[in-house]
């Protein structure tokens, strides 16, 4: 592993308290991948031996039921996937498939349980980052169960925004069918919601969008903190 990678890794608020003997416990048998786009890594249902750190690059968590798919969330640099898994030693309930080409540190899940058992600041860690995972998919089911879809759609472009630094022009980080996915409709839902939206503040032109009055689009999506702020 190079050691700008590993210092990357050890940044992360998980593993940055971590006892450096333990840290290196941790990496002992972890190894990194590099994977091409569209490549499926975990299936549902599988034994959870790896935890995935993401170093490069972008993972869809998606599950599939009775001939459907639907994407449950995106993962991007520098972060882990299948925490909850891991720690419980327990089937993966979702699978995971890179979206680009990435760059993946998978650590063997019987070493982070045995850092986790010995180490008091590393379980603390897990336990934090596992209650925001826990918070995240409470805010989700939020956006899900209360919003209309031309409210999910004009909230979620304005969180784009705002990760932008507040850029009048925020591109799309990903396809409109994954997008449409993980806001809970189809994608002719989702280019409706996005005509629907043109009247309230944005150009929609292809992947890019372009927002021309931010108050406009608030006043139509009505941005909630308890849903929408990811420090909350």
């Amino acid at each position: 592993m190079r050691n700008a990678d590993r210092q990357a890794i050890r940044d992360l608020p998980l593993f940055a308290d971590v006892d450096e003997q333990r840290f290196d416990e941790l990496l002992n048998a972890a190894y990194v991948q590099r994977i091409p786009a569209h490549v499926d890594l975990i299936r549902e249902g599988e034994p959870a031996d790896f935890l995935y750190v993401v170093i490069e690059g972008s993972v869809e968590l998606f599950s599939s039921s009775h001939g459907r798919d639907s994407s449950m969330a995106i993962v991007t640099p520098i972060s882990t996937f299948i925490l909850a898994a891991t720690i419980k030693d327990a089937p993966f309930l979702m699978s995971a498939r890179t979206v680009a080409p990435s760059k993946l540190l998978l650590i063997p899940s019987v070493n982070i349980r045995a850092v986790f058992e010995a180490d008091t600041r590393f379980a603390r860690a897990i336990v934090t980052e596992l209650a925001t995972c826990y918070r995240g998919v409470v805010k989700s089911m939020k956006n899900l169960k209360l919003r209309t879809a031309v409210e999910r759609v004009g909230n979620y472009i304005i969180r784009l925004q705002d990760k932008s630094g507040g850029a009048d022009v925020v591109e799309l980080p990903y396809g409109k069918k994954i997008l449409a996915s993980i806001l809970g409709m189809t994608p002719e839902n989702l280019s409706r919601a996005f005509g629907a939206l043109q009247s309230h503040g944005i150009v929609v032109d292809g992947p890019s969008i372009e927002i021309i009055d931010r108050t406009a689009l608030e006043a139509c999506c009505k941005p909630n903190p308890l849903i929408d702020d990811p420090r909350s």
